[in-house]
């Protein structure tokens, strides 16, 4: 089933001080897809995330979102627009409670942060309560966030993301860190928002087990070109990347066979 594009990013470059860590990059992420971008660590996945998300300029190229480019467009713009952007390091407010961190971005959303200690907190009480059920969060929505465990800080993050309603969420390596029980939780979690919410995600991860079951598509990335882009099954049987990724970690290599 064919999906219409929601995010095109064209022939982008990045340079920094005469290092071309991007060159001339395509790919698209349709609408309601898991892309994944993976590659070589040093590849550009996280230089990429970054133009998209407003935190880097691009050299060269220009990123369109829904139909409109948002290149130079400071972060807090383009996630108001509908592009979430995740980080490898969870980014919360270890002090506050878990339902707390979530109300601050629902209040933010709705322009609402001045009057946090009046009556438009308790408006929100059912909305950060939702969120926090979708993450399978709302029964630690009183302990401190600062407390919580690696998986479940990216869980808690993730829903901090929602709060803005995003049409696209860039994720950076979701899973790092984590152990086996936390990455099933979380990649349940990535599924959950697609399809329950209608969100395309692009996710950069080293864990290529993961990247084949849950990726609608999957972009590859070395040296800062793509070198492969299509349907897992298509990617899988790419020969360069078989090349890219022999030598690598013997667990993504034998993922790729």
């Amino acid at each position: 089933m064919s999906r219409s594009t929601i995010l095109s990013i064209e022939d982008i470059g990045k340079n920094f001080a005469g290092f071309h860590a991007l060159s001339g990059v395509n790919l698209q992420v349709g609408e309601n897809s898991v892309h994944a971008l993976i590659g070589p660590n040093g590849a550009g996945k996280s230089t990429l995330l970054n133009v998209v998300s407003g935190h880097l300029a691009p050299s060269a190229g220009r990123v369109m979102f829904q139909g409109r480019s948002i290149c130079g467009r400071p972060p807090h713009e383009t996630a108001r627009r509908g592009v979430a952007r995740s980080f490898q390091i969870t980014s919360i407010f270890a002090g506050f409670s878990v339902f707390e961190n979530v109300q601050m971005a629902l209040l933010a959303q709705h322009g609402l942060c001045t009057r946090m200690f009046r009556p438009a907190a308790p408006m929100l009480r059912d909305e950060a309560l939702a969120l926090l059920q979708l993450v399978r969060l709302d029964g630690q929505a009183e302990r401190i966030a600062g407390e919580l465990a690696a998986g479940d800080r990216k869980r808690l993050e993730f829903a901090i993301a929602m709060a803005g309603r995003p049409k696209v969420m860039l994720l950076d390596e979701p899973t790092a860190g984590m152990s086996p029980d936390e990455r099933a939780i979380v990649i349940h979690l990535i599924r959950s928002i697609n399809r329950e919410r209608g969100v395309a995600v692009l996710f950069t991860e080293h864990d290529i087990e993961m990247v084949f079951a849950i990726a609608d598509r999957i972009t590859v990335l070395h040296q800062g070109s793509c070198i492969a882009d299509g349907a897992p099954a298509a990617v899988r049987a790419d020969r360069r990347v078989q090349e890219v990724y022999l030598g690598e970690d013997d667990d993504e290599d034998a993922a790729l066979h």
